[in-house]
């Protein structure tokens, strides 16, 4: 039976999604580390037509220096989206939502990090969503964690996020922006895959047990592939520079 809501039909009579996918299925993905020159770490993450751009400073010395922590380094994440990353153009200044995914990416960003290194510094993270169609804060925290290891910062491992949600019976992984929109329900996760430990839980709407149960285990297995496709990624970018230092060698 089709679900339909507000003119869209969001799952047709063939239980395929408003985009032709199954409910288990995500997005096609591309990653993409060590993207800007300048940043000490970078990467673009694509999943599906959302797009963000990743970069990270630091450590370095931060100021003001009273703010600085004698133990450990201050972690400070800017989630921002760019005015052309929606259709009708976005003002220019921090909205609301914006200041608010800041803090959420960065408290599902900071139980992987090592902090206590780099005592008196700040680590600065900024995810630009250069495009947006459901799923952002997911697809920054997939980012951001990305160019962290680029950046050399030490890690217990990547985090890695995805979004599910509920669409009547349905459960779907990766959400686009119409189910976002118009779905039963919302589910945000981030987790540390080595660790198996949840650093972001989120959501909204409603869901019985059995169905959260459910969104859990499907947010788990869509998570350990986007986990292999982030080391893949990182792995091409190791061997591109040992490519580079063994060509400058020669020379």
């Amino acid at each position: 039976m089709a679900i339909e809501r507000n003119g869209v039909i969001l799952i047709d009579e063939e239980g395929r999604r408003s985009d032709g996918r199954k409910w288990d299925e995500l997005r096609p993905i591309h990653i993409k580390v060590g993207v800007l020159r300048r940043a000490d770490g970078s990467a673009l993450v694509e999943m599906g037509k959302t797009k963000v751009l990743a970069s990270v400073y630091g450590p370095r010395e931060i100021h003001p220096r009273h703010l600085a922590l004698p133990d450990k380094a201050i972690l400070r994440v800017a989630y921002r989206m760019a005015t052309f990353s929606v259709t009708e153009r976005k003002k220019p200044q921090p909205s609301r939502r914006e200041i608010e995914l800041s803090k959420v990416i960065k408290e599902a960003l900071a139980p992987a990090l090592i902090l206590d290194e780099f005592p008196r510094t700040a680590i600065e993270v900024y995810a630009l969503v250069l495009q947006a169609d459901g799923g952002t804060r997911v697809a920054s925290i997939n980012a951001a964690a990305l160019a962290l290891a680029d950046a050399g910062i030490p890690m217990k491992d990547l985090v890695t996020a995805i979004a599910v949600g509920r669409i009547g019976n349905y459960i779907v992984v990766d959400l686009n922006d119409l189910e976002d929109k118009y779905g039963d329900a919302d589910m945000p996760i981030a987790m540390i895959p080595v660790t198996d430990e949840i650093t972001l839980l989120q959501m909204d709407g409603t869901m019985t047990p059995e169905q959260f149960d459910k969104c859990l285990e499907a947010a788990k297995r869509a998570i350990l592939e986007i986990y292999d496709l982030q080391k893949e990624a990182l792995r091409y970018r190791y061997l591109q520079i040992k490519k580079e230092l063994m060509e400058e060698q020669s020379k």
